[in-house]
């Protein structure tokens, strides 16, 4: 797997101070994507077991809430087992601290309820590690610049916990879709 960047103190991709690991590779190809630069695979830097230890070395101060991945598309298949490794490794040694995943495929076709390449043994592994999806792949007409932690009205924020306990998308407590209903 390659990686794009890697932004250290990052506040917007999920509360709090994070740390935010962008994926390379995505098939999706969304218009008026933020990254696109990160499509290619071979874009950016292989993700070394040395680069894995940065990440998580720079989660560790108090003051840091979690990771994020993004992408490109972290979900992607190509990219599964690689995230498996890092987000297994950050649960064992932080497991106080959240993990959020943001994936332009939804849950429904993570967990293979709809037909998806990216449902794969180990994209379930990877989400009962994590802690928040956001899913959805972004859609420029509904591009909202005052939504919280997504880019377009049509993606959720999702809680995995719940979620895979249900069989079914359940939001996030502090979605405002999930506290005003709509």
């Amino acid at each position: 797997m390659n990686y794009a960047n890697i932004k250290y103190c990052d506040i917007a991709n999920g509360p709090g101070v994070r740390t935010s690991l962008f994926v390379s590779g995505c098939t999706h190809r969304c218009k008026g994507c933020f990254n696109s630069e990160a499509w290619s695979f071979t874009a950016g830097e292989p993700f070394t077991a040395e680069v894995k230890e940065r990440v998580l070395a720079s989660c560790e101060p108090d003051w840091i809430t979690g990771l994020s991945l993004l992408g490109g598309e972290p979900m992607e298949p190509e990219n599964q087992e690689a995230l498996l490794g890092l987000v297994t490794a950050f649960r064992e040694r932080l497991p106080q601290k959240s993990i959020w995943c943001y994936s332009g495929y939804t849950f429904e076709q993570l967990i293979g309820a709809e037909p998806s390449r990216a449902a794969t043994p180990a994209a379930l592994r990877l989400m009962e590690r994590m802690d928040v999806l956001v899913d959805g792949e972004f859609i420029e007409d509904q591009h909202d610049v005052t939504l919280r932690f997504r880019g377009s009205l049509n993606q959720r924020i999702l809680s995995l916990p719940a979620s895979l306990r249900e069989g079914k998308a359940m939001y996030w407590k502090d979605d405002p879709m999930f506290v005003h209903g709509r």
